[in-house]
């Protein structure tokens, strides 16, 4: 276990059931349609979180593209696509509880859902394995 300044540090949640993004996003997999959100890893790196910025329902977006932007006591961060499709849902209910976003990062944290352009891009994407190696390096 990894300590800092003699306390010990939890460990990492890297769900297996889920794919990952190198922007820290997490992606589960609905059908056609992803359910994403930021990991723990992300959360915890941003602390606080007291604002979250939502994108449109009905948004065309492009892997990659900035679609959510997460506020915290620390810094603003955009959130971005791991894949190109449309918005389907969002989260509204980060708008009046933000802090959400690190209670429950890949539960009642999910920011929004997006019907997939072309779902073998989630092919790109890293499984638990692969993102837990990008953590930890």
């Amino acid at each position: 276990m990894t300590r800092t300044r003699g306390i010990a540090s939890p460990p990492m949640n890297i769900p297996d059931d889920l794919r990952y993004s190198s922007d820290h996003e997490w992606v589960r997999a609905e059908g056609t349609t992803i359910r994403i959100g930021i990991t723990d890893y992300a959360q915890d790196a941003l602390g606080d979180v007291v604002f979250v910025q939502l994108p449109e329902i009905g948004a065309e977006v492009a892997a990659g593209q900035g679609i959510a932007e997460v506020e915290s006591t620390k810094s603003v961060s955009d959130i971005y696509a791991p894949v190109a499709g449309t918005v389907t849902a969002v989260n509204d209910e980060l708008e009046a509880e933000p802090q959400r976003l690190n209670a429950d990062p890949y539960g009642d944290g999910w920011i929004c859902t997006i019907e997939v352009a072309n779902p073998a891009a989630l092919d790109d994407l890293l499984d638990s394995a692969g993102y837990r190696a990008l953590v930890e390096d």
